[in-house]
C-alpha cells in the first residue's frame, strides 16, 4: 500500500541565484510507501525553513541526492506500522532530525543526539529502519533528510524522531521548536549552562541565535548582547530579551567590552561562519566559554591563539541540536512557552509560504531578511 503526496525535491545542489529562478527544489508527486514495522505516516502540518536546508541546497552541507528536504516540522500522526505504542492515530507531534535509539551508551548517559545508530542513518540519508519510502514517477527511490523529509505533503518516520506537543501549542509555533529552539536554547542551558547574572553574547540572530538570546535573557544572564550583521534583527533580538544590539564590525569588540568590563563570560556563535565564531572567541573574557552552534562548511578551519586558549583558561564547547535531550527539554520548553515566559512565537517573521513558493522563501533567508518562514506544504 502506498499514498501520492506533493514534496520538494532537490536533484542537485547549486549556488545559481535568484533560487525563485533556478528553482533548485522541484515540486513533484511522489509515491510514499505505507509506514512498516517500527514506523510512522505523518501528515505535515507546518516545517521551518532552515539555514541547515540552504546549506544543503548550495552545497555548504553536502548531503546524497536526489533527496525530500526539510528537517524541522510539526504534524499529525496519519497511521502507525507494526509494533509502534510510542505514538497514535491523531496524535500532534513534533520531529527531531536525530532519532536516538534510547539503549546505546550515549542515550543511556544522556546524550541521545551523539547516538551513533541514528548518526549512520542521517549520513546515509535514510529512516532508522534502513528504508527510504520515498519514490519518483519513474519508481527511483529517494534519499530521506535527517530522518524527516518534512517538504511534503506527507512523510514516514521513525517514532523515535516524535515528540507529542501540548494541545495549547500551536503546531505553526511547535515546528521551530523541533531545530532552533532547541538548539539556540540549549546551546545557552544545557551547553554553557548560564548562570544568573553572567554576561552572554549571542553572534548570529538567525533562528537558533534568537532562540539563545531568548533562554539567556530567561537565565537571568546580564548583559545579554545580540551581535549580526543585519540591524533589523538587532532590534527583534532586544524585542524578546537583549539587552544591547551591536552592528557586526570593526567596533564590535570594543563595544562588548565597554559594556562588560573586559568581556562575556559565555559567547554563543549561532552564525555557521569562522568570522562569527572569532568574534564569538575575542568577545569572551578570561575563564570564559565560547559554545559553537552554528554549522560551517565542512572545509571551514579556525585558527585559535593556543597560549590564550592556556593562559586564559577558555573554552571552546561544540553544541549539536544544543546538547539536549528532545524528550525531556521539549516538554520543559512548552511548558515556558504556554506561560509566556519562551516567545517561540517571534521566530516567525511572515506569513505561512506554501510549498510551492519554498525557493522564493530560499530567496528570502539567504537574504537575511527574515529568521524562520513556515512552510505549509498541506496548502
Amino acid at each position: 500500500m502506498s499514498i501520492t503526496t506533493r514534496a520538494a525535491v532537490l536533484r542537485h545542489s547549486t549556488t545559481d541565484q535568484p533560487f525563485a529562478a533556478s528553482t533548485p527544489l522541484r515540486i513533484e508527486e511522489l509515491t510514499l510507501q505505507a509506514p512498516g514495522p517500527g514506523e510512522v505516516l505523518l501528515r505535515i502540518t507546518a516545517a521551518g525553513l532552515c539555514h541547515s536546508d540552504l546549506s544543503v541546497v548550495n552545497g555548504d552541507r553536502p548531503r546524497p541526492l536526489p533527496m525530500v528536504l526539510g528537517h524541522e516540522a510539526a504534524g499529525v500522526v496519519e497511521a502507525v506500522g507494526l509494533g509502534v505504542t510510542d505514538v497514535a492515530t491523531g496524535d500532534r507531534v513534533v520531529c527531531s532530525y536525530v532519532p536516538s535509539c534510547g539503549t546505546c551508551s550515549d542515550c543511556a548517559g544522556g546524550h541521545p543526539v551523539r547516538c551513533a545508530e541514528a548518526q549512520a542513518a542521517n549520513r546515509d540519508a535514510r529512516l532508522v529502519t534502513g528504508r527510504r519510502p520515498f519514490s519518483d514517477a519513474s519508481g527511483a527511490e529517494l534519499h530521506h533528510h535527517l530522518g524527516v523529509s518534512a517538504f511534503s505533503e506527507f512523510t514516514v518516520v521513525s517514532p523515535r524522531s516524535l515528540i507529542p506537543v501540548p494541545d495549547d501549542v500551536p503546531l505553526e509555533t511547535a515546528a521551530v521548536f523541533g531545530c532552533a529552539v532547541l538548539t539556540g536554547a540549549g546551546a545557552v542551558l544545557n551547553t554553557a549552562v548560564v548562570r544568573p547574572g553572567e554576561a552572554v553574547a549571542v553572534v548570529g540572530l538567525g533562528g537558533v541565535g534568537i532562540s539563545a538570546i531568548m533562554a539567556a535573557a530567561l537565565a537571568g544572564a546580564h548583559p545579554v548582547i545580540a551581535i549580526d550583521t543585519v540591524e533589523s534583527k538587532l532590534a527583534s533580538a532586544k524585542e524578546v530579551g537583549a539587552t544591547h544590539g551591536i552592528l557586526a564590525g570593526d567596533s564590535a569588540l570594543e563595544q562588548i567590552r565597554d559594556l562588560t568590563g573586559g568581556g562575556v563570560a559565555v559567547a554563543i556563535e549561532a552564525a555557521g561562519h569562522p568570522a562569527a565564531l572569532a568574534t564569538a572567541y575575542a568577545a569572551t573574557r578570561v575563564g570564559g566559554r565560547v559554545v559553537v552552534a552554528g554549522l560551517p562548511h565542512p572545509r571551514h578551519q579556525i585558527e585559535v591563539p593556543i597560549a590564550s586558549l592556556v593562559a586564559e583558561e577558555k573554552s571552546i564547547l561544540g553544541s549539536y541540536m544544543g546538547s539536549s535531550v528532545p524528550r525531556r527539554d521539549l516538554p520543559r520548553l512548552f511548558e515556558l512557552y504556554a506561560a509566556g515566559l519562551l516567545r517561540a512565537d517571534a521566530l516567525v517573521t511572515s506569513s505561512a509560504v506554501p510549498l510551492d513558493d519554498i525557493n522564493l522563501a530560499l530567496d528570502r533567508l539567504h537574504s537575511g531578511s527574515e529568521v524562520r518562514q513556515i512552510i505549509t506544504p498541506g496548502g
